[in-house]
């Protein structure tokens, strides 16, 4: 068990038995009532992000997780397929395992970091920026030159992503996978 005070960035915690990693963490002291932190916490199954103030007396339960590198090899009715890199073992995750727009980063062969918690597969590191050749999207109006002006376009993979007017079908794009934003063009 540890404090709140204990906390730090990216350390996972099993809070009502659904894992939270935080990603930020303040104490302040509140005369009268001691030290209290403020949380800001996601949760790992589902990508909700949330705040609570913890009072120092609370106590929680650190997860720890395991993390093995593995490969994407294809997608079926029953998941998505990953291959361990060391033992050539594979798992099956679902849409949700991979989070919020998590399936449409999928590419043949990509190797990524797969999260483990008690030995069940629970979630997976995608690399930071992946990229993507724009299968759907308007053209750009020529004299249209207002700065920052986005549209919408679909990726190879199904991905919808707001991108700037000079971006045409079939150009390849960068994606952050953190924000699903546009990055560059290249």
């Amino acid at each position: 068990m540890i404090q709140p005070t204990d906390l730090r960035r990216g350390m996972v915690v099993d809070i009502d038995g659904n894992l939270w990693q935080v990603i930020e963490y303040q104490s302040s002291k509140i005369a009268m009532r001691g030290n209290i932190v403020k949380v800001k916490l996601k949760n790992i199954k589902s990508g909700a992000v949330v705040e609570r103030n913890v009072p120092s007396g609370e106590k929680f339960q650190r997860a720890y997780l395991d993390t093995r590198p593995m490969q994407y090899l294809y997608s079926d009715d029953s998941g998505h397929v990953f291959m361990d890199q060391q033992d050539f073992e594979q798992v099956t995750l679902t849409d949700s395992d991979l989070g919020e727009n998590g399936r449409h980063y999928l590419k043949e062969n990509l190797e990524l970091q797969v999260q483990f918690y008690e030995e069940r597969p629970i979630g997976v590191d995608f690399p930071n920026t992946l990229d993507f050749t724009v299968a759907r999207t308007d053209p750009g109006v020529k004299g249209d030159t207002v700065s920052g002006t986005l549209k919408a376009a679909t990726m190879d993979s199904g991905l919808v992503v707001q991108v700037p007017l000079f971006v045409n079908e079939g150009d390849k794009i960068r994606v952050d996978t953190r924000t699903g934003e546009y990055l560059s063009r290249g």
